[in-house]
């Protein structure tokens, strides 16, 4: 029981963590720059510290642009 909502809870995070990509790809794009890439250093700070995952890059976080 308490293992089927763990994996709730962690599937929970994973979809809002996707939304969160969505909005720094939009953000990003339309050269909100300074707020992607803050939104992108924590979301790595949420994969890496508190989901205990690698973080891939997102585009703001890999890209030049200010």
């Amino acid at each position: 029981m308490a293992r089927d909502e763990t994996d709730r809870y962690r599937q929970a995070a994973q979809d809002a963590l996707e939304q969160l990509d969505w909005c720094i790809g939009y953000l990003h794009g339309i050269r909100k720059t300074k707020i992607s890439t803050q939104l992108a250093k924590n979301r790595t700070h949420i994969k890496r510290n508190l989901m205990h995952e690698t973080a891939s890059p997102v585009p703001s976080e890999v890209t030049a642009e200010t």
